[in-house]
């Protein structure tokens, strides 16, 4: 074989994993500079694409997810979910498909598995065979070990978005009916309190990110996480993180705990990336404090559901029924409810968070996202009401004339909603 047919060849395994072990042994890390240096040791002439083709392998080798790190570095790649070493899913524009990827044998896909968890600083053995865990690009791990997972590690990455949509692109897409944005806008300008509900995977991080985009410049936001999601574009943007304990059961730092700090961190804006426990009761509390503004996640099936919901996390932190509903009522002014249609993430309504005659809460739908088609725009637009919002500094004109393509319907709960806005969000 000559230099020249040595050259063109593409990178092998077998060289590929010389200069991964040499490189550990050395304990040199696998730049590009490192890499050359081994290269030549190996006595391996590679041509200047080979060469940063092998560079990359063994950078997502050591320090990203390997034969998987270019499906998590396309732009329109959201989920990578590994099901068998030959049965890999990635979710495009809301669609699952199959990737042409093998990742070798059972061994090699737990070996994965535990570098990734160990590099987000989690254990993952036998002990203990499931792990969610942020890796240090940001992208969410979530990995289970056989036998719980079946005969092979289950591995489930979800890619953290590089920078948030605008508003306006979130429209274009046809996540957002053009009729929901200055309604959107506008709950942004008026300091409501709200919470963005909506099953797993319908982009309720997305959508919050977008509209903390929106949050004045000169205003302070402190988001709360687990896994660091959240990325609006912003200048004044303080992260918390919970903390796991270790090994031996200290040095854990929860959500309850990090909603009470936020406190004493001179907030204009506490959102919480998703409230699923009792750090409800915390949340409750710090809206009813006067930090408005506020925004939340949480799992829901429909907006009129999310009462109900938000009654079992309190359960959680001790608080009854009557307790919620006159936490929840004084403090949340409106929630946005978005769902899959078709595969693809949609706003599907705005509802109004109201006493009802039972002495509870209730969520009226103040808009809706009218029929659509296959393309997301709407079939009908409004039919039978105008309303303008000029208290918040946005006009919401929702309704100017029927068909005309806003996307959107008025519910029973639009004249409460658009009141709340009127006057700033104020009850």
């Amino acid at each position: 074989m000559s230099v020249l047919d040595r050259v063109e060849r593409p990178v092998s395994p077998d060289l590929l994993a010389e200069v991964r072990a040499r490189l550990v042994r050395g304990g040199r890390v696998p730049s590009a500079e490192h890499v050359r240096d081994v290269v030549r040791e190996c006595g391996a002439v590679l041509g200047s694409t080979a060469l940063a083709d092998l560079v990359a392998a063994v950078r997502a080798e050591m320090l990203g997810a390997g034969p998987l790190q270019p499906l998590l570095d396309s732009d329109d790649v959201t989920d990578v979910l590994v099901n068998a070493p030959d049965e890999v899913w990635v979710e495009r524009a809301g669609r699952l498909e199959r990737a042409a990827v093998d990742l070798g044998s059972p061994e090699d896909v737990r070996a994965l598995a535990v570098r990734l968890a160990g590099s987000g600083g989690q254990r993952l053995d036998d002990a203990s065979p499931l792990v969610d865990a942020r890796l240090p690009d940001g992208t969410r791990l979530h990995a289970v070990l056989p036998p719980v997972g079946g005969p092979c590690t289950l591995v489930s990455l979800r890619v953290l978005r590089r920078r948030a949509f605008t508003m306006a692109e979130l429209v274009a897409t046809g996540g957002v009916a053009p009729g929901f944005a200055p309604v959107l806008e506008s709950l942004v300008a008026a300091r409501a309190n709200v919470l963005v509900s909506g099953a797993t995977g319908t982009g309720k991080t997305t959508l919050l990110s977008a509209l903390l985009s929106l949050v004045p410049s000169d205003e302070r936001i402190v988001c709360i996480e687990e896994a660091g999601e959240l990325a609006p574009h912003h200048p004044h943007v303080v992260r918390l993180l919970t903390r796991r304990p270790n090994v031996e059961g200290s040095g854990g730092v929860t959500l309850p705990e990090l909603v009470r700090q936020a406190l004493r961190m001179r907030p204009d804006r506490i959102v919480l990336g998703e409230c699923r426990g009792a750090e409800v009761r915390e949340v409750l509390t710090a809206l009813n404090t006067g930090h408005e503004g506020g925004w939340a996640t949480l799992h829901a099936n429909t907006a009129a559901d999310v009462p109900a919901r938000l009654e079992a996390l309190a359960a959680l932190a001790g608080m009854d029924r009557e307790a919620v509903a006159a936490q929840v009522a004084s403090a949340v002014d409106a929630v946005v409810h978005l769902r899959r249609v078709d595969g693809r993430r949609r706003l599907a309504e705005i509802g109004v968070v109201q006493r009802d005659d039972a002495g509870g809460v209730q969520v009226l739908t103040a808009l809706r996202a009218a029929g659509s088609a296959a393309d997301g725009t709407a079939r009908a637009g409004l039919a039978g009401f105008d309303a303008r919002v000029d208290g918040a500094g946005v006009g919401v004109g929702v309704g100017a004339a029927p068909g005309g393509g806003a996307g959107v319907e008025a519910g029973p709960g639009w004249p409460a909603l658009a009141r709340r806005l009127d006057c700033g969000a104020g009850r």
